[in-house]
């Protein structure tokens, strides 16, 4: 079977640095799979893709060694399933808030006995190996998410979940539930503070930090603070930010007796 890498590297205390995938094609998700990242994840909740979408992008990271993710739209058992099945090696489930939460994502990541996964691993055998469905179970990552008030009050609840492999912050719903405005690289006192009660629990529990960052800057303190899972940037914003960047330097480099003539 094909290891995952990046449980490997968390089990060895790493950190590894990914990349969100919002934008539905699969050569924009070949293009970023070459790049370096220790995975890639695939935005089914914010981004605009859908199943039919995902699919030929984990075929395009299937092109190199890089750890497929995606975010599933909600915490359900089928969508979990399908793309755990189409080679996803692992999900991110959004908006996790109590122990009965935890406990129903990690049971759709897993065969029986460990939870209720139907059989069925369509592409994901051809990409993982015809042994995946002896060893998916040791495998597959099981990320939930971490971005709102309930979800400080059950920290221990959650993190204590068997299966649960890591929390991811969700900065910007996180900062909304503090009653600050959406942010990721914050610095605002309640919402460093919530962060760290977030990483303290995970790191109690065995369970890997992860967090979404907006910078390189920001991201290294995430990495020296013990986050294991960074988010360094996404497709869309490295698309939109190198556009923007060369068209000023464009704009700036042209002489005005230049740019008025014509």
């Amino acid at each position: 079977m094909r290891e995952n890498t990046v449980r490997r590297l968390w089990s060895q205390g790493k950190p590894t640095v990914g990349a969100w995938l919002s934008i539905p094609d699969s050569f924009s998700a070949e293009v970023m799979a070459h790049i370096g990242f220790d995975w890639l994840c695939i935005d089914m909740q914010h981004g605009v893709i859908d199943y039919s979408l995902a699919v030929p992008m984990l075929q395009a990271i299937s092109t190199t060694d890089v750890i497929p993710l995606a975010r599933v739209p909600w915490n359900e058992p089928s969508i979990i399933m399908k793309m755990l099945d189409a080679g996803a090696w692992g999900v991110v489930v959004p908006l996790i808030n109590t122990r009965a939460e935890a406990e129903a994502a990690v049971a759709a990541c897993r065969y029986p006995p460990l939870g209720i996964r139907s059989y069925g691993p369509t592409r994901v055998s051809v990409y993982a190996g015809v042994d995946y469905a002896s060893r998916a179970n040791d495998e597959v990552l099981c990320i939930v998410m971490i971005e709102t008030r309930q979800a400080l009050e059950n920290l221990d609840d959650i993190m204590s979940v068997p299966g649960v492999d890591a929390c991811y912050i969700g900065p910007a719903d996180l900062s909304l539930a503090l009653g600050l405005p959406p942010r990721t690289d914050s610095d605002e006192p309640a919402h460093v503070a919530a962060v760290a009660r977030i990483l303290d629990s995970a790191r109690r529990h065995g369970v890997v930090g992860g967090i979404h960052t907006g910078s390189p800057a920001f991201a290294a303190r995430c990495i020296e603070q013990g986050f294991q899972m960074v988010t360094l940037t996404s497709d869309a914003t490295c698309m939109g930010r190198g556009a923007w960047q060369d068209l000023q330097a464009l704009r700036e480099g042209i002489r005005p007796e230049a740019a008025g003539s014509g």
